[in-house]
């Protein structure tokens, strides 16, 4: 059946019980608030006695209440302090990364710093210098234990020239150009140093082993003086390489020999100095050499005279006679006095 035309439109049944329920809750909450205040006003104490009623009644649900805003509210916070410490760490990790590269950089400038001092009092003691060159490159890994410096003999870079650090011996030069040189290192399997023990001045050769280490040999066979930790420099003998340089530790002792360990390392150094050679006659040809002085020849003493029938005796040995090296000659015989001639007793003829 269609709905009647004078119906307006959004009238409901439960929209008129919603309003006359309100209007009851009105009212009742009027009527209540009226006899509140006659009891106010006619007792006083017992309006007071009410007002802590209805205090205990409410705290439970303004604590529930309360306890959920709380709860809410710390969420709300919680979600804000976290993108709040978020952003703080990514600040805080900013300023750390800066901090460690800030400090990176002035600990490596402090390296070079000391690194440069260290070479600089070298070069002022060392009064045979050459030239302070960059070590541009090295084969320490190599087979051959060779290293490349940015000075040739435009610098005064010479064949056979000592190449050191402020950390030791690093090598000689065997190859040198006009503005570069070649240096073999004291680790190459073709390098020979002479050296000494600095506990007791023991007199030894450190050999290349080709790998990065050296052997330590003494010149004596069947002794073995090496400790570990022990430090061996180089002696001058040779005349090559200055002495007191150092130049190895020992880390291995086997049988009559010991394993060492460079203490000059191309890998980890920048500059080198290039020393003159300790005796210049070392290293020079051997053409060039002075010649040295020769003795003037000495005169052989004669040869002792044998006595008569000696000759013809088996053990006779006329090289036993000559005087022998290291034997003080005694002083000389005397020579056998002429015999005297027999007397001869002439007649005079008649």
């Amino acid at each position: 059946m269609a709905p009647p035309k004078n119906r307006r439109l959004g009238f409901s049944r439960r929209a008129h019980f919603g309003l006359f329920l309100g209007y009851v809750i009105a009212i009742g909450a009027a009527i209540v608030a009226l006899l509140l205040l006659a009891i106010s006003i006619v007792d006083p104490r017992g309006f007071s006695a009410l007002r802590g009623a209805a205090l205990d009644v409410t705290a439970p649900v303004a604590s529930a209440g309360r306890s959920v805003v709380d709860f809410f509210g710390g969420i709300g916070e919680g979600i804000a302090n976290y993108w709040q410490a978020g952003s703080e760490n990514a600040d805080l990790k900013q300023q750390l990364a800066e901090t460690r590269r800030e400090l990176i950089r002035r600990q490596a400038l402090d390296y070079e710093n000391r690194r440069l001092h260290a070479l600089l009092g070298l070069a002022q003691a060392a009064p045979d210098e050459v030239t302070i060159a960059r070590i541009v490159g090295s084969s320490y890994d190599a087979p051959r234990r060779l290293a490349t410096l940015s000075a040739g003999s435009t610098a005064g870079v010479a064949l056979g020239q000592p190449v050191r650090s402020p950390d030791g011996l690093i090598g000689r030069v065997i190859e040198t150009g006009h503005w570069a040189s070649r240096v073999m290192l004291i680790t190459d399997g073709a390098s020979n140093v002479p050296v000494r023990l600095v506990r007791d001045g023991t007199p030894a050769l450190a050999v290349g082993r080709g790998d990065g280490t050296i052997d330590l040999r003494t010149l004596e066979v069947g002794q073995n003086p090496f400790r570990r930790g022990d430090v061996v420099v180089t002696s001058g003998i040779g005349g090559l390489y200055p002495p007191d340089i150092p130049v190895a530790v020992v880390v291995a002792s086997e049988n009559d020999a010991a394993i060492a360990r460079p203490i000059a390392d191309p890998a980890r150094m920048d500059y080198a100095i290039v020393l003159r050679v300790y005796q210049p006659a070392a290293s020079g040809p051997l053409a060039t050499a002075q010649p040295q002085p020769v003795a003037p020849p000495v005169a052989a003493p004669p040869p002792p005279t044998p006595h008569p029938g000696q000759q013809n005796n088996p053990r006779y040995q006329p090289a036993l006679q000559q005087p022998q090296p290291g034997m003080i000659a005694g002083p000389a015989a005397p020579a056998p006095a002429a015999p005297a001639p027999a007397a001869v007793n002439a007649q005079a003829p008649r």
